[in-house]
């Protein structure tokens, strides 16, 4: 076990220095967090200067380290979720577990819970109105939380499966629908879908969703096909489309280098440079880690994290990442990505 894993780190070290000569960006570090249980989203509280990881594992847990050392600052026990947020006015934290778990983001001391209906999975914490959207892919699509004090302020039916969304911060909400090839635009003062965009054959399955604010530019990465389709968010127009990597689950987008970027589960980070409001194109494909397909970005640092572990053989008979084996005991990591 020792031998295989010190083989796969030497590997993995050698793939990601390749992939750091193509473009500006490079695998800074890897580092080893361990501990079992499976995960889904990786979130940075910016301002709070914490990483938080929920593991899926039992007993499920976030998992809490710094985001800047990566050392382990904290755990929220007994919490199964998918996804964070943190209110940056109420300093509030809360998980999409169910009932959904609130927290004090300074102290990580429990706060409460709350029972929602759906299954909670996704989650954005919306400045405009101090409120957290957490999405289910079952009915209601969306339930919103004042994050001053956890109560349910409403539920949006979206018509769909929601995966990522982002806030303009100035009152609308964008929110790509997995199962439908469109983008739902929601009103966030009167918590009511305006309407949504159709990709119109562009891209399907998309996962991963980001926007530049300043010019009104929506990313939206997708996996059938992988492509990145880029529109117009004022009336859905579509610009440009670029090739991704296979398996994206994740974007954002950085407005201090105007870079966009998509994580995808088969070991790449596409990075797609926005030249102005019109051009764009594929600055790198960086190598990073099979399963990796979750990303967060801290716009303060400009570093990306990402996170993965290592798997066995599958038990499908299939090299596919989409058919992975078991993870390796010990073995789950965070990616810590920079220029």
């Amino acid at each position: 076990m020792k031998r295989r894993t010190l083989a796969f780190a030497l590997a993995l070290s050698a793939v990601c220095l390749v992939g750091a000569q193509d473009g500006p960006y490079e695998v800074q570090r890897i580092a080893k967090a361990g501990g079992d249980g499976g995960f889904d989203y990786v979130y940075a509280d910016v301002a709070g200067r914490k990483l938080y990881i929920p593991r899926l594992g039992s007993p499920g847990r976030i998992e809490v380290f710094s985001l800047d050392t990566l050392e382990r600052v904290g755990l929220i026990p007994d919490v199964r979720a998918h996804g964070v947020a943190v209110s940056v006015k109420s300093n509030h934290g809360f998980a999409t577990s169910r009932p959904i778990a609130m927290w004090n983001a300074t102290t990580l001391e429990p706060i409460g819970t709350i029972d929602v209906q759906g299954a909670p999975d996704g989650i954005l914490y919306d400045p405009f109105a101090d409120r957290v959207y957490v999405f289910s892919h079952k009915p209601p699509n969306a339930t919103v939380l004042d994050a001053s004090d956890g109560s349910i302020a409403g539920t949006i039916d979206l018509g769909g499966a929601p995966e990522q969304a982002v806030s303009d911060g100035l009152g609308r909400i964008y929110v790509d629908m997995e199962d439908e090839d469109r983008v739902a635009v929601i009103d966030a003062a009167a918590m009511k879908p305006l309407g949504s965009y159709s990709l119109d054959g562009r891209g399907g399955a998309c996962a991963g969703l980001a926007l530049d604010g300043a010019h009104g530019i929506l990313f939206v990465a997708c996996r059938k096909p992988p492509t990145m389709v880029i529109m117009d968010a004022k009336d859905g127009r579509i610009v440009s489309t670029l090739p991704i990597g296979e398996g994206t689950d994740g974007a954002s987008f950085d407005p201090a280098t105007s870079e966009a970027f998509s994580s995808q589960a088969d070991g790449t980070l596409t990075v797609i440079k926005e030249s102005d409001p019109t051009s764009f194109s594929v600055e790198q494909t960086l190598r990073t880690m099979p399963g990796a397909k979750t990303m967060t970005l801290d716009a303060m640092a400009n570093r990306i994290f990402l996170i993965s572990a290592e798997f066995g053989p599958s038990t499908v008979g299939s090299s596919s990442y989409s058919r992975r084996g078991p993870t390796l005991p010990g073995s789950f990591s965070i990616i810590a990505v920079g220029r």
